[in-house]
């Protein structure tokens, strides 16, 4: 008969990271996809480039799909940095969440309006 005192919990160790440095890793490495597919649409482009220019690169469904996926990315990319400062340097815990309160408040506004930009294209 075993005999169990106290709770059972589970020690765990230094991980608590990992999951936000693959997020990191994953949404740098799309966000520079990104970046390429944009910039060789920009290369073979001919002529002026202009708004006509930038609203047909943005047109094709594909591409939309692709733009919000690098929104979200980048707005997850800035919270888990911005949340690592916040947690380094806001030493108070009211000033932390105060911080962290308005970090979400910001990037969601900016991803509003990035949405809002791209749906209008």
């Amino acid at each position: 008969m075993s005999a169990t005192y106290g709770y059972k919990r589970t020690v765990v160790g230094a991980h608590y990271g990992w999951r936000d440095f693959l997020v990191q890793r994953i949404s740098a490495a799309l966000m520079a996809v990104f970046t390429l597919v944009v910039l060789l649409q920009l290369l073979f482009t001919r002529g002026p480039i202009g708004y006509d220019t930038w609203s047909a690169i943005f047109a094709a469904q594909w591409m939309k799909a692709l733009t919000f996926a690098v929104i979200v990315a980048l707005l997850w990319h800035a919270w888990i940095g911005m949340c690592s400062i916040w947690y380094d340097y806001g030493k108070p815990a009211g000033l932390r969440l105060l911080l962290q309160a308005l970090t979400v408040i910001w990037l969601v506004a900016c991803g509003g309006w990035a949405v809002q930009v791209l749906w209008r294209l």
